[in-house]
């Protein structure tokens, strides 16, 4: 798959557009009908997406959690199969540009738009100005296809990303799973932390969160080791660490059961399969190390469970 940043040179393209924040099983059937739809008129497929979120830049304190950074979203679309996504840099100059102009510099011009898939509600162009029956308009004037998705639902339930944080932020994950149709995962660069899971016991891969997660607490977890290309047990924790070093961006903390090295450097890929508990404050280390001693304790419970079953 072609990943494109900046000026494009004219293509033909069959072309959707959104955030696609998660990939879900929603955004995926667009994908699919977007590959068909390529197939079909002899066209490479193209997603057009933004970096950052539209909703991060115009108002970052109030924006929702992240599922997927942009290389876990670029990975999902590889394996979807898309010929090409172009990532526009969502900037005061790209909020700022007008419905039309929208259309003619970006669509037309740019990608090289013959075929348009998006669903009814979508909205572009500045302070969302253009809808449906402006690209119905716009479409006809330049001379290019224009199709509706319709919404997807799932075991009835409307597939949406607003859908999928809410699962997570309740610590619902068999849902995030329906939705989404995998396993929620964050991935990262393990970092260097201040080593105080080592002093307790159980030292832990720390992953620096760039954004705020959709979930938070005490987890078990399945890590891949995506260099080693092996697939790690655990058991990880969400949050700011109130106890002590308190952080103001929650961490992802997994401490790898059976593991006796560093992973520094390494692109870990975390999976969450069951929610533990909420992350708490205790009053001291020892309050610390047994709660986390109980919580490796349950989530090997839980592997030697589902591995019987």
């Amino acid at each position: 798959m072609l990943v494109t940043h900046g000026p494009l040179r004219t293509s033909r393209h069959v072309v959707t557009v959104g955030n696609f924040d998660g990939v879900h099983r929603g955004h995926r059937a667009l994908l699919e009908r977007l590959r068909t739809r390529g197939r079909e008129s002899g066209l490479s497929s193209c997603v057009l997406t933004f970096e950052p979120h539209p909703r991060e830049f115009f108002a970052p304190g109030a924006a929702p959690a992240r599922l997927t950074r942009l290389r876990d979203k670029l990975e999902l679309m590889a394996e979807a199969g898309i010929d090409r996504v172009h990532v526009a840099r969502f900037d005061a100059p790209f909020a700022a540009m007008a419905a039309d102009d929208f259309v003619e510099r970006v669509l037309v011009r740019a990608l090289g738009t013959r075929c348009l898939l998006v669903g009814r509600d979508f909205r572009f162009g500045a302070r969302r100005a253009g809808d449906y029956g402006a690209l119905e308009r716009l479409a006809a004037r330049h001379g290019f296809a224009l199709e509706a998705m319709p919404d997807v639902a799932f075991e009835g339930e409307r597939v949406a990303s607003s859908a999928v944080r809410a699962a997570l932020a309740a610590g619902d994950l068999a849902r995030a799973e329906r939705l989404l149709g995998r396993r929620y995962a964050i991935s990262g660069r393990v970092a260097h932390g201040t080593k105080l899971g080592r002093r307790l016991g159980y030292p832990t891969a720390n992953i620096v969160l760039r954004q705020r997660p959709p979930l938070a607490g005490i987890f078990v977890v399945e890590a891949d080791d995506v260099e080693a290309g092996r697939t790690l047990r655990g058991v990880a924790s969400v949050g700011r660490r109130p106890t002590v070093n308190e952080t103001r961006m929650p961490l992802l903390e997994v401490h790898l059961f059976e593991l006796d090295e560093d992973l520094y450097g390494r692109h870990l890929r975390v999976r969450f399969l069951a929610k533990l508990r909420d992350e708490e404050k205790f009053e001291g280390l020892e309050a610390l190390r047994a709660a986390i001693a109980r919580d490796a304790a349950a989530a090997r419970g839980y592997f030697a469970a589902t591995s019987d079953a």
